[in-house]
């Protein structure tokens, strides 16, 4: 079976900047739906014609992340205690938005809404993966946290862009391939269609331990090692090195994970235990046995429910409440896959 996972808050709060400066907010708001509608859409109609596709859309909750690594994310509530009252009643609007869009897909589709009020949506989309390990996956999504999980099973479809991530490289919306890295912020940097281009070897695992030593400003995850360098020196270690020596784990992995550093408040790190802190709030496959059983239980609980009748017509009208006009011109398309409940097999013990 095919299974389309939808990163709803990251796809519905990117797309609504999409929109022309000249736009209301409420017409923000249907474009924040439709570009969301849309991009779920274009994916069943590439990919919809071999084995049945399911669409799963992940939502958040609050993340366990938050205990186990007290800074996490604590950045954002400065930033939202930075926006003005316009600011916050136009923010309240949009989640008011979001709310009834999730409730319609919930009460009145028969795709697959999932939450776990411990979890991440990333952290449901992972689980569902793994639980799902037979199967093709496509991942909507912008967030670059998502590249670690591509494989021969598994891709990434950047609707902003019209990217499409796979284990083979990556592809624009004419399916031509495009030439990439991954740059010193440990994001893919996208250049342009080259047929030529060969991706680097291994460069899914690297990117993620990149990312796992560096750490995640936006998430305000800290670096494990501060200034270290993509490549060594004869008397410094470096990443690519201590990389292609992951697997022995020899002198240039210990060269570089002993390494001890001291921060501005004059305390004392040790490179390999901060590497594993940051791998345990990074690497969506290594959640920690409890994390995992709950984030596993909430997905299968969400999976069983009743199927819902009448799809088409509730869908025509949830298009009249957000004068989705172009949508509702084809409502056949979206109906279909909006209709296709789950059916498949997982493998939780």
């Amino acid at each position: 079976m095919q299974y389309i996972h939808v990163d709803t808050a990251n796809l519905f709060f990117k797309s609504r900047h999409v929109a022309s400066r000249k736009s209301t907010d409420w017409e923000r708001v249907g474009m924040a739906i439709h570009l969301t509608l849309t991009s779920v859409n274009s994916l069943v109609r590439k990919f919809g014609g071999g084995d049945p596709i399911h669409v799963v859309f992940a939502l958040e909750g609050r993340s366990w992340r938050k205990d186990f690594y007290k800074p996490y994310k604590a950045n954002r509530e400065a930033q939202r205690q930075a926006l003005t009252e316009s600011q916050l009643q136009q923010d309240r609007m949009y989640w008011d938005a979001y709310e009834k869009f999730t409730t319609f897909l919930q009460e009145q589709t028969n795709t697959s809404v999932l939450r776990c009020p411990t979890g991440e949506g990333d952290d449901i989309i992972a689980r569902f993966i793994a639980l799902h390990p037979n199967d093709t996956h496509y991942i909507v999504s912008s967030d670059g946290d998502f590249y670690q999980l591509v494989a021969p099973n598994v891709s990434q479809y950047n609707s902003l862009n019209n990217m499409l991530i796979t284990h083979t490289g990556v592809y624009d919306s004419r399916n031509r391939a495009v030439a990439f890295t991954i740059d010193s912020k440990c994001k893919l940097k996208i250049g342009k269609p080259d047929a030529k281009f060969v991706p680097p070897e291994n460069w899914v695992e690297y990117g993620l331990f990149l990312k796992c030593v560096r750490g995640d400003g936006g998430d305000n995850v800290f670096s494990a090692y501060p200034g270290v360098r993509e490549r060594g020196t004869k008397n410094k270690p470096g990443l690519k090195e201590a990389f292609e020596d992951r697997n022995r784990k020899g002198f240039a992995w210990n060269n570089l994970m002993l390494q001890r550093w001291v921060d501005q408040n004059n305390v004392e790190h040790r490179v390999l235990i901060d590497y594993e802190r940051n791998r345990t709030l990074i690497d969506l496959r290594a959640h920690p046995d409890n994390i995992r059983a709950t984030i596993d239980e909430c997905i299968i609980a969400g999976l069983r429910r009743e199927r819902v009748s009448n799809v088409g017509i509730h869908f025509m009208r949830f298009c009249g409440a957000f004068e989705l006009d172009k949508i509702s011109n084809s409502p056949d398309s979206y109906a279909r896959w909006l209709n296709n409940p789950y059916t498949g097999e997982h493998n939780a013990v």
